[in-house]
């Protein structure tokens, strides 16, 4: 799977796919947020692209999971958040997954250049790694439970060693802090992607709104990053827009009414997220455990059940890409990962790091199909997804309070 040769997509392949929404290039995407929230704050070195005042204190607030879309189909349980002004919506990257997106929101560098390319990817030993446990991921025994730790074999900061914008922020003399739920606290994947603030613990969402609100009352140019990911997780036990995704969107849009409100002269709160999500067909559900034709020349499986890394045996990339094609059809497309690298979505740099581990062959889905595995119970079983690159999934909301 290594020494892969560069093939240019067909154009009925890939971009110019009528359903693909690819990254933005022009300063409007996810990754671009912080930089524009540090260059407000008017630290040197950084560019404002997305359009934000100037302020001396500044925060960004994502809340995992709100899609554009999402947001815009359900106005009646988040109105103080459709009251905000926003621009045109950003893009997340891809793939849009929590991963790849929180590591560009933390390193302001698309996929190709930091390296967290998704929920799960190739590791050196062989096996693949699953960043938010930081460890391996994707055989019957893990999914047993028998997983093994990576942190000492392939630390956070190796993985990922593009220095995070909170660290040049704050070796600049900001005061930058991260408001985070406690237990990820000092974890593989908060090493990997917000290395660099001062840790504020979060148990509530109380806490949540406090920590913002005391940053944006700092008398120093203070920044503060917090997370929300309620959503998210309600969104893939129950689906987008279920009943009990829209009670907690509901709490969400209080809890950042109650931010704004307290909210002194000369502060600003960025509200974004890091994908949408769909819910997926049971009519549209490939499974690569039954289907022959889905393991045949594969030796490991990764990325997640709406985009899939397929690693193949040596010599099969061809074969297993001409099976993957035929056997998806019209429910998704299958290039090879150079190709995908070709048309931009990972970003214009790639590193050969980040290269060894994007797959060999990549399956990117349309609608709400999926590719699931065992290998994968809890992930495969979600009524809610994400991954891909439709608008659903791919376009993100930008709203902005104060200044």
């Amino acid at each position: 799977m290594r020494g892969r040769a560069l093939v240019r997509p067909h154009r009925e392949e890939a971009g110019c796919v009528d359903w693909i929404v690819a990254p933005d290039r022009d300063g409007r995407a996810l990754c671009d947020v912080v930089p524009s929230m540090l260059a407000a704050l008017g630290v040197s070195g950084f560019s404002d692209t997305v359009g934000l005042p100037p302020c001396r204190t500044g925060a960004v607030l994502l809340v995992d999971g709100l899609g554009e879309q999402l947001l815009r189909e359900h106005p009646a349980d988040a109105p103080f958040l459709a009251s905000l002004p926003s621009s045109a919506p950003l893009t997340a990257g891809f793939p849009t997954t929590t991963v790849t997106s929180l590591t560009s929101l933390g390193t302001g560098r698309c996929a190709g250049e930091h390296g967290m390319v998704g929920t799960s990817f190739a590791e050196p030993s062989g096996s693949l790694l699953h960043p938010l446990r930081w460890s391996t991921h994707g055989t019957r025994a893990d999914a047993a439970g028998d997983r093994r730790s990576l942190l000492e074999e392939w630390p956070p900061e190796q993985v990922q060693p593009v220095p995070t914008v909170l660290e040049t922020a704050a070796a600049a003399g900001v005061d930058v802090r991260t408001a985070l739920p406690a237990q990820f606290q000092g974890t593989g994947f908060t090493r990997a992607s917000m290395r660099g603030g001062a840790f504020r613990e979060v148990r509530e969402f109380g806490d949540l709104a406090g920590e913002l609100i005391d940053a944006a009352r700092a008398d120093r140019t203070t920044f503060c990053y917090g997370y929300h990911g309620g959503l998210d997780m309600l969104g893939h036990i129950y689906g987008p827009g279920s009943a009990r995704w829209r009670l907690q969107l509901a709490q969400i849009d209080r809890l950042v009414q109650l931010i704004v409100e307290n909210l002194p002269p000369g502060a600003v709160l960025a509200v974004v997220a890091d994908h949408g999500m769909v819910s997926p067909d049971q009519s549209e559900v490939f499974d690569a455990d039954t289907d022959r034709v889905l393991q045949d020349g594969v030796q490991l499986l990764g990325g997640e059940a709406r985009v899939r890394h397929v690693y193949t045996e040596p010599g099969a990339r061809d074969a297993v890409m001409s099976a993957w094609r035929e056997t998806i059809g019209a429910n998704g497309i299958v290039l090879t990962g150079e190709q995908a690298i070709d048309e931009g979505w990972f970003g214009p740099v790639v590193t050969e790091a980040a290269r060894q581990r994007i797959g060999d062959v990549l399956a990117i889905m349309r609608r709400g199909c999926v590719v699931r595995t065992l290998a994968e119970p809890g992930e495969s079983a979600m009524r809610g997804h994400h991954g891909s690159l439709t608008a659903a999934e791919q376009l993100i909301p930008m709203l902005v309070a104060g200044g």
